[in-house]
């Protein structure tokens, strides 16, 4: 399965989702943009966005909620290193209250994987991030990135967008 997505504004990226009724394109957006998402396995319908293959999914994206997008340059010999890390990961976060989906991203593209999160409330996050689950399973990280780190991760967040009636 791949993972499609780009950004715009949310008028262009509202007009693309109706443009397209057969794909499920889910509308987030932040304080700085919106950003169009949809999962198949055909070619991408944006024009300048970017591609993903899906290597681990729990959960199902909900119309509403909060999404945290984890973006991890990971060298090009890092990766099996990495993407290893995650296969043997325990599932923690899918028990957490709040919790909604999962997806690791490994772009098509470049060197920056994303871990998707997707909760009911930005409290449900911050209730993982502060859970003595989230410690156990962050507890081998040490303040200095692995070497597999390209450069430093940063987070991006998004609201589901919900059309007003």
């Amino acid at each position: 399965m791949i993972v499609h997505m780009t950004n715009g504004t949310a008028d262009f990226l509202k007009k693309l989702a109706d443009k397209y009724p057969n794909k499920q394109i889910w509308l987030m957006h932040s304080d700085t943009n919106s950003l169009a998402y949809y999962e198949d396995n055909e070619k991408s319908i944006f024009v300048s966005g970017r591609d993903y293959d899906i290597l681990l999914k729990s959960g199902e994206i909900q119309e509403e909620g909060y999404v945290v997008m984890n973006n991890i340059p990971v060298t090009e010999e890092g990766q099996p290193v990495f993407e290893d890390q995650f296969r043997k990961r325990k599932h923690d976060v899918e028990n957490m209250p709040g919790f909604q989906a999962f997806r690791l991203l490994k772009p098509k593209k470049g060197n920056t994987y994303i871990v998707f999160t997707q909760w009911q409330s930005v409290k449900d996050f911050e209730n993982w991030k502060n859970s003595d689950q989230f410690k156990q399973s962050h507890k081998n990280q040490s303040a200095k990135p692995p070497d597999y780190f390209a450069e430093r991760p940063f987070l991006t967040t998004y609201q589901m967008f919900v059309e007003e009636e």
